[in-house]
């Protein structure tokens, strides 16, 4: 396998080198939190982590607000999920969304076992509290608003213990390094800045390169992000051939202390705790400007709060608004904001007796690196998690204290996976000795070569990406801006390499991508608003912009966005297809017919899509009477019912159903499986998902779930009857049309078997082709000659025409209409030389007496195309 092509920067070579089973880079809740959990998973493995600053001053050090979890026993998963996605502005992975949510508590309950002191309540409870997009109060903070210095202490003291986490501080990434033999990444060079035991250039060698590098926010000129947050992951990953996702997605975070016109760099933060806390937004007339804005108020998301502040500031012409939290008093303000206090009176300000200025200024990026649920990106051996990574978490609006928590979550995951991989090389530990003692020189480190940007550059960039990239954008401006940056990269003379120069690439390339990923998007969504197209583009929602590196290219492209589903649904959904079939269509068939091929799962995806379009296909797109009646952020149960004793089959179509319609914002619980009989008045499923969500899915799901069942219900009466006899029932081709999969394997569910899936299964005879070719012998050799390798069955009404089908190489008869009497006599005559099934004719009260003349299958084509529907109901709680 050749290597992806890979762009690096200019640097001297590796003078020195370092080991390990996983290299991380970066400090924050998110490389702390890898390292820490790999080693406890493992018992040797080694990390080598790489912090840009101390190993102290991660961004997360300067997180004010707190961490989301739904702890408080009024609270849940799914409300979380809710307001995750509604922040998220339709962008956000379903799936990631629900790990992050059902995870979390689990995940802060880690946090705090290392120690980590959190405010509590005069009971021990979490104190808890709300922000920006949360309808309940779910964030956790430590000395008020110092949450993140807290966790980076509890972080820091743990990894400073463990004897198998190497900490190398004051060292910017350059590049990855790549196995020459596949181009996995195998490392990395990175630059030490004159401290610590190793100076210059170096390199970690190890199977695999964790990114936690944190944001970008000093692209722009006015930003929360401490002064190391120039994007170096970001361009990293991208110069390794890494894809990179939703990047036009950058937050700004609507209350930054506003310290004058002419303030850059990191500006203080001014957590929207405050407003949680009862603090809101004025005007220099004191008029509050949240009013009637959202259902939220000054609690809306963060990205309805900053583009609320920009206008006001447009139309009134000023460059900044107010905080009122004046009717706080001292109290309040001492207890649960200390840290932003002795801010605002270090800058002047007395938040006791005056408003406190503020403006939106580059926060974080909810884009990043494209990873899975697991945090693998496209790249062999690289790694992303935190803030650089894109998991699919925060879509177009990352919701307020999300973060630190999807640092944990998916923290946790990768280290999983890791340690996974580090058992399977200790157990072929031998041959991996060599790859662990190669040297840089046998890592792949040619590649073409990036110019240096020009740091007396980085300024203008700032101000650009400012001006034409904030929270309000247009196309005409992201056009310029994507030029101006475009002839930035190509400096006027040769840059000679060092820090500022490698900072300088870092950010310039990273603002190259942002600025064309928010050219592509030509719509309003989230954290990206257009002036001149306000308005989202629903078509748009499903179709996320990439952007990668090639050379020195950026390349852009928007593709159909397939959200994820759970790994065990997904598995559950694949078994439901006919097991006999071949799943994949010859090219030859997908040639003639043009068929589309999907994964099964996918089919069923989209049955469930047609389904579902069927009620939400006209007017407003909305099931008008739930949305007039049920508030948006409702949260209920629902138990899935049965009304009559049956067998049960299709729950796992039933969870797709609610599963799509709440976009991953469910939880569900089965409490009987497919194929398990059951009685009137029985639990068959616990959904937990917003009111609305439940009673849009209710008759699709229903549908399809009383339909299956139905049959299921059917075959297990007729497996009854022909019970002890040896005969099996089996179904036909007489399904319901689109959902023949689902019938089949609802006849399994029953105890049933499947007779042929399709019309390539099997050579069957049956009449007509008799009349066609001239005979029961002359059409089985037609078939034998042309396709000498399927199964053959023929079809006959007489006896006959029995010894000619077995002449002719028949391996199964089907005995249609044949009397009892008659099948005993066929049977004699077959006298086991092929398989014998009986059709036609036949009704539960004859069935055993069927079975007993000794035939091997008795055929019920009503099974699938005229069962009735098990008697299923959905009841709210």
């Amino acid at each position: 396998m050749t290597p992806a092509r890979q762009t690096r920067i200019e640097a001297p070579e590796p003078g020195w080198t370092v080991h390990a089973d996983v290299a991380v880079v970066g400090s924050g809740i998110a490389g702390l939190s890898t390292a820490l959990r790999y080693v406890r998973a493992t018992s040797a493995g080694r990390v080598v982590l790489v912090t840009k600053d101390r190993l102290s001053t991660g961004s997360t050090a300067y997180a004010q607000g707190g961490i989301a979890a739904a702890m408080a026993p009024e609270d849940g998963p799914v409300a979380h999920m809710v307001d995750t996605l509604l922040a998220g502005a339709g962008m956000c992975d379903p799936h990631a969304v629900h790990v992050l949510a059902t995870e979390g508590p689990d995940a802060l309950r880690w946090l705090i076992s290392l120690g980590a002191e959190f405010d509590r309540e005069d009971d021990g409870a979490l104190s808890l509290t709300r922000e920006g997009g949360h309808r309940a109060d779910r964030v956790a903070h430590a000395g008020g608003d110092a949450t993140g210095a807290e966790i980076q202490r509890a972080l820091v003291q743990a990894v400073l213990s463990e004897e198998r986490i190497e900490v190398v501080e004051h060292a910017v990434a350059l590049d990855a390094l790549r196995d020459p033999v596949g181009g996995a990444v195998c490392g990395a060079t990175l630059h030490v800045m004159g401290e610590g035991e190793r100076d210059g250039v170096g390199a970690v060698l190890a199977p695999a390169l964790v990114l936690a590098t944190g944001g970008m926010g000093q692209v722009f000129a006015a930003t929360t992000n401490p002064t190391v947050s120039t994007g170096d992951g970001l361009a990293l990953a991208a110069r390794a051939g890494a894809r990179l996702r939703d990047l036009e997605f950058i937050q700004f975070h609507p209350t930054v202390l506003w310290l004058g016109p002419h303030a850059r760099g990191r500006q203080p933060l001014v957590s929207e705790a405050l407003r949680g806390e009862g603090a809101y937004l004025v005007d220099a007339e004191g008029r509050r400007i949240m009013e009637g804005v959202h259902e939220l108020g000054d609690l809306a998301p963060r990205d309805v709060v900053a583009r609320t502040i920009a206008r006001t500031m447009a139309e009134q012409g000023t460059d900044h608004v107010y905080l009122e939290t004046r009717h706080f008093g001292r109290s309040t303000w001492e207890r649960r904001f200390p840290t932003i206090l002795a801010s605002c009176r270090d800058h002047g300000i007395d938040p006791l007796s005056e408003v406190i200025p503020v403006a939106p200024a580059a926060h974080y990026a909810s884009g990043g690196v494209e990873t899975d649920i697991d945090g693998r990106t496209g790249v062999p051996g690289l790694w992303a998690v935190g803030e650089v990574a894109r998991t699919g978490v925060h879509g177009a609006n990352r919701l307020a204290s999300n973060s630190l928590l999807e640092g944990l979550v998916y923290a946790d995951r990768i280290a999983a996976r890791l340690a996974d991989q580090t058992r399977d090389r200790e157990q072929t530990r031998a041959g991996e000795q060599t790859r662990a003692g190669r040297s840089v020189a046998g890592a792949m480190t040619t590649g073409a070569t990036a110019p240096l940007a020009d740091p007396d550059t980085t300024a203008t960039v700032r101000a650009l990406m400012s001006r034409d990239a904030g929270v309000l954008r247009t196309g005409e401006g992201l056009a310029a801006l994507v030029d101006r940056l475009d002839a930035l990269a190509v400096p006027a003379e040769p840059v000679a390499p060092g820090v500022a120069a490698w900072e300088a690439t870092n950010l310039l390339t990273v603002a190259r991508l942002v600025a064309a990923a928010a050219l592509r998007r030509t719509e309003s969504r989230g954290a990206h608003q257009r002036a001149d197209t306000p308005e989202p583009r629903p078509e748009l929602r499903v179709r996320p912009v990439v952007v990668r590196l090639e050379g020195d290219t950026i390349v852009t492209t928007d593709e159909i966005r397939e959200p994820s589903l759970p790994p065990a649904l997904v598995s559950e959904l694949d078994a439901i297809v006919f097991p006999l079939a071949q799943p994949d269509p010859s090219p030859e068939a997908r040639a003639e017919f043009a068929l589309p091929w999907t994964a099964p799962h996918q089919s069923h995806v989209d049955t469930v899509r047609r389904a579902l379009a069927e009620d939400l296909t006209a007017g407003p797109r909305i099931d008008v009477t739930t949305v007039a009646t049920i508030p948006a952020d409702q949260v209920r149960t629902a138990h899935v019912v049965a009304r009559a004793d049956g067998t049960v089959s299709g729950l796992a179509l039933a969870e797709l159903v609610f599963w799509t319609v709440a976009e991953g914002a469910v939880e569900v619980s089965r409490q009987a499986e497919d194929g398990d009989s059951v009685k009137r008045g029985d639990v068959l499923m616990t959904v937990t998902a917003r009111t609305r969500d439940l009673l849009t899915a209710e008759r699709t799901a229903l549908n399809l779930l009383t339909h299956m069942s139905g049959i299921a219900t059917a075959t297990r009466a007729w497996v009854d009857a022909v019970a002890g006899t040896g005969a099996r029932i089996r179904d036909s081709r007489k399904t319901t049309p689109g959902l023949r999969a689902l019938d089949k394997y609802a006849v399994r569910c029953g105890g049933g078997v499947n007779h042929r899936y399709c019309l390539s299964d099997a050579g069957l005879v049956k009449d007509n082709h008799v009349v066609a070719a001239g005979g029961v012998g002359e059409a089985v050799r037609a078939i034998r000659s042309r396709f000498p390798d399927l199964p053959l069955e023929v079809e006959v009404d007489r006896v006959d025409q029995i010894e000619d089908a077995l002449a002719a190489g028949a391996e199964e008869i089907l005995l249609d209409n044949f009397s009892v009497e008659r099948l005993t006599e066929a049977v004699a005559l077959v006298d086991g030389r092929a398989r014998l099934e009986s059709s036609g004719g036949l009704t539960l009260d004859t069935a055993a007496d069927v079975a007993a003349t000794g035939v091997d299958y008795l055929a019920v084509g009503a099974l699938t195309h005229s069962s009735p529907a098990l008697d299923i109901a959905l009841d709210l709680s």
